[in-house]
């Protein structure tokens, strides 16, 4: 069964000013910050991340947008990895359709949202578009940015509420194309407390 959209009963604090950050642990090893701040009609989510996996070091920064709603408008990303620096830029329309550097991405049309492999972040954005406020499962098709190097792919992922209460909430997650089917836990701002064998909040 797949949730509807319903914001009417919002469990998500608006996050507007809020500071973070997560040690990552088990699949790599190093250390993200990142903010949330009011932009224009939405938000702006800027961070950065370093650290080093399969022996490989890399640091990955990026300014995600997203609108009112929570959709997703853009994204600057910027990789330094073996002494090299690349950079993604990402654009999106209401439509659904992307572009990467400019150029049609199909494979990721009727996304919404992105989803950064290199931060414990970005699941927050479906969050607060969707705001679930019961025990469905929700699609959540994403905008999937692999790093070392940086890459866009589709990711089919849904989420299901499983408990909340005065300190956060929990999510079943599931991502099939990487086996993936973990509970993660949220503050009430809806960032990543526990994001097993990836992150864990550390401030």
């Amino acid at each position: 069964m797949t949730g509807h959209l319903d914001n009417r009963r919002a469990i998500f604090r608006d996050p507007d000013g809020v500071d973070a950050t997560w040690v990552h642990r088990d699949a790599r090893t190093g250390f993200e910050c990142a903010s949330i701040r009011a932009r224009g009609d939405g938000h702006r989510l800027v961070g950065h991340t370093c650290a080093i996996e399969d022996g490989v070091s890399w640091a990955v920064g990026y300014v995600v947008d997203v609108d009112a709603q929570w959709r997703t408008i853009g994204a600057e990303l910027t990789e330094t990895r073996s002494g090299y620096r690349t950079t993604l830029s990402i654009q999106t329309d209401r439509a659904g359709r992307w572009m990467i550097d400019g150029a049609p991405c199909p494979e990721l049309d009727e996304c919404i949202d992105i989803d950064l492999e290199s931060s414990a972040l970005t699941n927050t954005i479906f969050l607060h578009r969707v705001q679930p406020s019961s025990a469905d499962v929700y699609d959540a098709p994403a905008s999937f940015i692999r790093c070392a190097p940086l890459r866009p792919e589709r990711l089919d992922q849904t989420y299901r509420l499983t408990t909340q209460n005065r300190i956060g909430v929990s999510y079943a997650y599931t991502s099939p194309a990487y086996g993936t089917d973990i509970e993660l836990h949220f503050d009430d701002a809806g960032l990543v407390l526990d994001y097993p064998g990836l992150a864990i909040r550390h401030s």
